[in-house]
């Protein structure tokens, strides 16, 4: 069961059990059952839009490849929070147009001659 649905389960005003011990009955801590995630902030917003136009043209930039775009429209970005705003917004870079392109030029490929190791 889902931690969001235990801590639906916990009534705040029960006449008889407090909340330190339903959540224990429910096994979650009581931190969990009082925390409310926080929004992202105004430029949190903002880069999470630039970052969808762009991958729109280019779904192969990975996370380093988007902050260096970012940081060249004049945003101070690194690729943590890069990689951190994709994975929030689901998106990864397109990896199937790439091992295409290394097969065509002849790039990546590794030949082992020996058959024992």
């Amino acid at each position: 069961m889902s931690v969001e649905r235990r801590r639906q389960m916990i009534e705040p005003e029960h006449p008889r059990l407090s909340v330190a011990r339903q959540c224990e009955l429910i096994s979650i801590s009581r931190s969990g059952f009082y925390y409310r995630p926080a929004r992202e902030t105004p430029l949190n917003l903002a880069l999470m839009r630039l970052i969808d136009e762009q991958f729109l043209e280019t779904p192969w930039y990975g996370s380093r490849q988007m902050a260096r775009h970012l940081r060249r429209e004049g945003y101070t970005v690194g690729r943590k929070r890069v990689r951190r705003l994709m994975a929030r917004m689901g998106l990864e870079r397109s990896t199937s147009d790439l091992g295409q392109r290394s097969r065509i030029l002849g790039i990546g490929s590794i030949h082992i001659s020996c058959g024992t190791w």
